[in-house]
């Protein structure tokens, strides 16, 4: 079996230990989340704390894919979350990845420094009365601009993939994760407002995003509305129309 293994210069101390970790995934560290597609355990190694993804093992046409042709998730996680630091974005720091081939690619980790937050964007989403939440929305939408502004389009920019960090009285940090879908190019308007619709914004929280963005970018406060608001609908009926068509399979099912 063929194995890859790419430790950040900074982490270098930790190659072994981190080698062996990996080796006893299934025996050590604590679980953070432990699902069907991906499994996150917390790892401690000397006083450093780590965050360890584990990736669902692609079927078989998926493996080759990952083997010839398109870089792994865990690969480019790291290289991904290295940009993104150089560029001055918020992302815990990418420790290291292994991936493991058999043919095709088995099994594949990203490894980078755990990170305790104060809450994610879903708690924005869901309690309307968190206190200060529409100047979170203010600044998560001025940083949502600078991402842009940078020409980083991150599909996967969704509420649980924003985790958030108050750093001082109503000043806010953003950290964004779960980062191996990612494209880095010039952004024109469109692209942007629908970058935003992932984040199940309603017309309150839009109607706070969207004046700042507008100011930032300098095009017309009702154009950026109308758009944010275009692309966030258009999402979320996609979404709970096959939530429904769901629905209505298992109940002709049972």
């Amino acid at each position: 079996m063929k194995e890859t293994f790419v430790i950040h210069p900074n982490y270098s101390e930790f190659k072994t230990p981190l080698k062996e970790v990996l080796n006893r995934f299934s025996e050590v560290g604590e679980y953070m989340v432990k699902g069907d597609r991906n499994t996150i355990k917390k790892m401690e190694i000397d006083g450093t704390i780590f965050s360890v993804k584990k990736f669902k093992t692609p079927n078989v046409f998926q493996s080759l894919v990952y083997r010839f042709l398109r870089k792994s998730k865990a690969r480019r996680s790291f290289e991904y979350a290295d940009r993104l630091i150089s560029l001055g974005v918020g992302t815990p720091h990418p420790v290291a990845y292994l991936e493991r081939f058999s043919f095709g690619l088995k099994d594949s980790y990203y490894i980078c420094l755990h990170m305790d937050y104060d809450f994610d964007f879903r708690t924005l989403n869901h309690n309307p009365k968190w206190p200060n939440r529409n100047e979170i929305l203010k600044q998560f939408a001025a940083f949502t601009f600078q991402l842009h502004e940078k020409g980083i389009l991150f599909l996967d920019h969704s509420p649980g993939n924003t985790l958030i960090n108050e750093v001082g009285e109503k000043q806010y940090e953003f950290y964004l994760i779960d980062l191996n879908r990612m494209r880095f190019r010039s952004l024109n308007f469109q692209q942007r407002m629908r970058n935003f619709r992932r984040m199940w914004l309603s017309k309150t929280m839009i109607n706070v995003m969207a004046p700042v963005y507008a100011e930032l970018q300098g095009t017309p406060e009702d154009k950026t509305h109308l758009w944010m608001s275009y692309y966030s609908r258009k999402f979320q009926t996609k979404i709970n129309s096959k939530k429904l068509r769901r629905k209505k399979r298992k109940q002709r099912s049972k």
